[in-house]
């Protein structure tokens, strides 16, 4: 398959060089594709000096904007299917040759990488709201969606084509599984390590889980 690889990042200088090194060794620089969302740091030129697609936007809109300016980039290109991936190093590139080896067995539309299988590591808070939101995203979907919550995943170019995001935070994450399910997409999962550094979930801060709750129940 020729998958690409689609990164959002923000003020992701200090990651970026040892996310690079280590998507390098699983797919040519060609194939990545980093989202620069207005960053104030050195995010653009580092993505520059490693030969990667790089796309900026003049101000931070979003994660949701980033990941439809990626998903735009692709869609021009002649790829079979495209992997996100945060630029935070949460999220390990020696993982993806496991998402393109799970949908050749498996055919599915949508694998999540999912952190839910084991949750050693995770921290509770981020255990209770994962849970709690992929389960309201299961009962909106009927879909059998393992970790709502994850940005992880591989996507078929299919599904991309019929898509186009309008939410522009975190809950574009949640519009997109709603969506996809809508159009009878497969959804599948592998299992993926937990990764943390004491960060704060972004399902705590009141604003993300407000526009998380109007994603859910908007009328698509």
């Amino acid at each position: 398959m020729n998958v690409a690889v689609i990164i959002p990042a923000y003020n992701a200088a200090e990651s970026l060089p040892a996310l690079f090194e280590r998507t390098l060794k699983v797919l040519p620089k060609e194939n990545i594709f980093l989202v620069n969302d207005g960053s104030a740091d050195a995010t653009k030129q580092i993505a520059v000096q490693y030969g990667v697609n790089v796309h900026s936007h003049s101000s931070n809109v979003g994660k949701g904007v980033a990941l439809q300016t990626g998903f735009d980039e692709v869609l021009k290109k002649n790829f079979d299917a495209v992997i996100t991936m945060d630029a935070d190093l949460q999220h390990r590139p020696e993982d993806i040759p496991r998402f393109i080896e799970n949908y050749s067995q498996t055919k599915c539309d949508v694998i999540i990488g999912s952190r839910l299988h084991n949750k050693k590591g995770m921290p509770i808070h981020r255990v209770l709201s994962n849970t709690m939101t992929t389960g309201l995203v299961r009962l909106r979907t009927g879909a059998n969606i393992s970790d709502s919550q994850s940005g992880f995943r591989f996507i078929t170019r299919r599904i991309l084509e019929q898509i186009r995001l309008q939410s522009t935070g975190f809950e574009a994450e949640t519009e997109f599984l709603i969506k996809a399910a809508l159009i009878g997409a497969s959804f599948g999962s592998i299992p993926i390590e937990t990764i943390y550094a004491g960060e704060k979930s972004n399902m705590t801060h009141l604003q993300t889980t407000v526009n998380f709750i109007k994603a859910l129940f908007r009328k698509y």
